[in-house]
């Protein structure tokens, strides 16, 4: 008699080779997507935030509290000239804080904010007091517009 035929056993290493290249193709898709500066997570949003983005930010926070940009909500503008003097003087604790430690052109650059800022408070703030003078805003409303209540107006308050 002859001996009983053993089965054969057939591996597949086919899958395995197939695995690792999907997975070496998806890595080099990744590594593409961050050359690029593209982000699954946070689409449009920058993956290293600088010290001008900083200052964006607060200089657009404090134009905000100054009317120069409508409230998202009611559509129309709004004026809490203290608030907006709190994102100034945030702005003006970075100068101070950051003194010897910025470039020419980071210095410049919140130097030149900070003044223009502080430009634009004194004149808004003259004509809210001219406003409530000439007899266009109650006390109250100027009064809530230096103090925090911030008061919306169809046009925001003219800008130098």
């Amino acid at each position: 008699m002859s001996e009983p035929e053993q089965p054969k056993i057939i591996v597949d290493d086919d899958w395995k080779s197939a695995a690792r290249a999907e997975k070496e193709k998806l890595a080099s898709k990744e590594a593409a997507k961050k050359a690029e500066g593209g982000d699954d997570g946070a689409p449009g949003l920058p993956e290293n935030v600088s010290f001008d983005d900083l200052l964006r930010l607060m200089a657009t926070q404090a134009l905000m509290y100054m009317g120069a940009f409508p409230d998202p909500q009611t559509g129309k503008a709004m004026v809490a000239l203290d608030l907006a003097k709190v994102h100034i003087d945030m702005l003006g604790v970075l100068e101070d804080k950051t003194k010897g430690n910025l470039t020419d052109t980071e210095s410049k650059a919140l130097l030149g904010i900070l003044n223009e800022l502080r430009l634009q408070y004194v004149e808004i703030s003259k004509a809210v007091a001219q406003a409530a003078a000439e007899g266009r805003l109650s006390p109250e409303q100027a009064q809530g517009m230096t103090q925090g209540q911030g008061q919306t107006q169809g046009q925001p308050p003219p800008m130098v």
